[in-house]
């Protein structure tokens, strides 16, 4: 699943295709909104927040998309198209005047909103490191308030802090030495925060840096525990262990986790059917 560092990205992409420019074509390829039209709009740009993704248009209009684990956005230049082979997959089409083009393959939420009205479907999210209305001391709060959580379930729960999936609550909880299912209450929450943020700048701004938690940008090497069930850890030569999702439980999917590394609780202290649930709306 895309994470809060991809939306990120992909919302500077789309700015650098569409920013500023009218819509010669404006498709919204999903039932609700099949009859729907964004031509002669302005693309004001583009904004993230987690792992949603909000396109502002001229009229005071937004289109509020998540990627949910499939969703992806690709891009063609001037008088360029997309492959035939992904178009079936298209829910997004947006179409510039003298530009390229933006296409939202797989999208699991594709919906239209009063820009003034945004909250309404994004003011659940906590906080954001890559926003410029970042607030970490309520970060550190939300994760306080949460003692009894574990801290992978915590990481995920978007509401606590946006932005970060699967993939960085697995590498966090490994640079942090603790194991995936520690309880909050033992975990030093303004450190969680500081990391947290950190990395996801980082992967997000500087580049050739787009998820590489070990610091070494090449193939296989780039992660600590992430993918690395059954091999040797990194750091000390355990193995890895990894453990696969819970069935319909957001707070506990596949984890890894180096044994030695991470001390504390182990995957049977994870319960199933015991989660908090998310919104609807997230992933």
């Amino acid at each position: 699943m895309p994470e809060g560092d991809s939306v990120y990205k992909n919302a500077r992409k789309l700015d650098r295709v569409l920013a500023g420019r009218v819509l010669e074509r404006g498709d919204l390829r999903v039932p609700q909104l099949a009859t729907t039209s964004l031509a002669g709009r302005t693309v004001l740009g583009h904004d993230s927040h987690g792992k949603h993704l909000l396109t502002r248009f001229s009229g005071g209009l937004t289109l509020h998309s998540h990627q949910k684990m499939e969703g992806t956005w690709k891009t063609t230049g001037p008088g360029k198209r997309l492959p035939r082979h992904f178009m079936d997959d298209v829910r997004v089409l947006l179409a510039a005047e003298g530009a390229g083009t933006a296409y939202g393959l797989r999208l699991a939420i594709v919906e239209l909103v009063e820009t003034a009205k945004e909250h309404e479907v994004i003011g659940y999210l906590g906080p954001d490191p890559l926003r410029e209305d970042w607030d970490a001391a309520a970060a550190v709060a939300h994760f306080r308030a949460q003692p009894q959580r574990q801290l992978a379930p915590a990481m995920l729960d978007q509401r606590i802090m946006a932005g970060l999936g699967n993939l960085w609550a697995n590498e966090l909880a490994f640079l942090l030495g603790h194991s995936p299912w520690t309880p909050m209450a033992e975990v030093d929450a303004e450190r969680l925060v500081a990391l947290a943020s950190r990395a996801l700048r980082h992967s997000a701004l500087v580049k050739d840096a787009y998820q590489v938690t070990t610091g070494v940008n090449r193939p296989g090497q780039s992660h600590w525990v992430i993918g690395r069930g059954g091999k040797p850890c990194r750091r000390c030569g355990t193995e890895v262990r990894q453990v696969q999702a819970l069935v319909n439980s957001p707070d506990h999917r596949r984890t890894s986790w180096c044994p030695h590394c991470q001390p504390g609780p182990g995957p049977e202290t994870r319960a199933e059917g015991g989660s908090v649930p998310l919104p609807p709306s997230d992933g």
